[in-house]
């Protein structure tokens, strides 16, 4: 089992900056890949950002590249997303999420699938004021 707890979400106006993080524990995996979705009232769970664990080759949806950029520091066992430039848009409760089945690196990208994901936190709310 792998637990995830996402943190620093809130209210921000456009353009301003946040950064999530995500502490991971429980069971360590070294072939995956750990990524961020979101979820906007009354829409699906879209994918935001993944990093694979093995090389730390990333990959971000269109909606986020040039804005949005994530990280992770090992011996923390922590991810981060860091959210500049954000508008109305990005409205939505930010997810972190463990893939422990896939293998991904520079020669085989991370999922973008959510059902690809096995671990889930609960959620962090990131509002973003016009």
């Amino acid at each position: 089992q792998i637990q995830l707890v996402e943190s620093g979400g809130g209210l921000v106006q456009a353009g301003g900056s946040l950064r999530l993080s995500c502490v991971a524990s429980g069971r360590t995996f070294s072939n995956g890949a750990v990524g961020w979705f979101r979820q906007a009232p009354g829409k699906e769970r879209e994918f935001v950002a993944a990093i694979s664990v093995s090389d730390g080759y990333k990959i971000y949806a269109d909606s986020v590249k040039g804005r949005f950029t994530i990280s992770r520091v090992n011996a923390k066992n922590t991810l981060y997303l860091q959210m500049n430039s954000l508008k109305p848009e990005d409205t939505a409760v930010y997810y972190c999420a463990a893939d422990v089945t896939g293998y991904s690196s520079r020669n085989y990208p991370p999922r973008d699938r959510r059902d690809q994901y096995d671990f889930w936190g609960q959620g962090t709310q990131v509002t973003v004021s016009s």
